[in-house]
């Protein structure tokens, strides 16, 4: 059952890393509440809205499959 769950994590996470050119025209990355800080040469990115909603649609997507 674990590594059934990591694979099909893997799965998705390839997916989205595949879809995220796509994602990014939608707004993904770039919404209110993600940090974003610049500074001379550095740049710091921190996405907290981004992540919660891909939590939630994950979860949301894990508790529908499990029922």
């Amino acid at each position: 059952m674990t590594a059934r769950i990591l694979i099909i994590v893997g799965i998705v996470l390839f997916v989205a890393g595949l879809a995220w050119p796509w994602l990014v025209r939608f707004g993904f990355g770039r919404l209110p509440g993600d940090l974003v800080v610049r500074r001379g040469n550095f740049s710091f990115y921190f996405p907290i809205t981004t992540s919660v909603i891909i939590s939630l649609v994950l979860s949301a997507l894990f508790w529908f499959f499990r029922k």
